[in-house]
């Protein structure tokens, strides 16, 4: 299973693909949406891909503010993403210009890969929490959820 990881300590986001065979214990688990803390893991077993996001408040957030699965298509999810996602890898690029606290690492997220409704909603999710928690724009208007 490739696997995309979104792990926060401080607020960091790193995706990256990995090749993960599932044991039969986690090919049980494969399709769940497990929370644990502040813990989200969201995955896709058809499109092969997992997002993990570690941030504290994040699991309450996408809960209590977040607009419902569905509302969003997967195109303006894609979308949005794919500008987020690189003005997020530019601001790591320039630790001298932002905050290097808040912007550990660069994202995986190659717009051409099919990651699936899921993946792309928790991501997307996790940038308007992002933003919104720490008073960064990083593409256009930012949604208050």
């Amino acid at each position: 299973m490739k696997t995309i990881i979104a792990i926060v300590f401080v607020v960091a986001l790193a995706i990256s693909c990995k090749t993960k065979p599932l044991t039969d214990d986690s090919h049980q688990q494969a399709n769940a949406k497990v929370i644990k803390g502040d813990t989200v893991t969201i995955s896709n077993e058809e499109t092969e891909y997992e997002v993990i996001i570690i941030d504290p408040g994040f699991t309450s957030w996408l809960y209590s503010n977040a607009l419902p699965r569905g509302f969003y298509s997967l195109e303006y999810l894609e979308n949005k993403n794919q500008w987020y996602v690189q003005e997020w890898n530019r601001r790591v690029m320039q630790p001298q210009r932002y905050d290097p606290k808040l912007y550990e690492m660069t994202i995986d997220y190659d717009s051409n890969t099919r990651y699936g409704y899921e993946v792309n909603y928790l991501i997307y999710n996790y940038m308007v929490y992002f933003q919104n928690k720490y008073k960064q724009q990083l593409h256009g208007f930012v949604p208050a959820r």
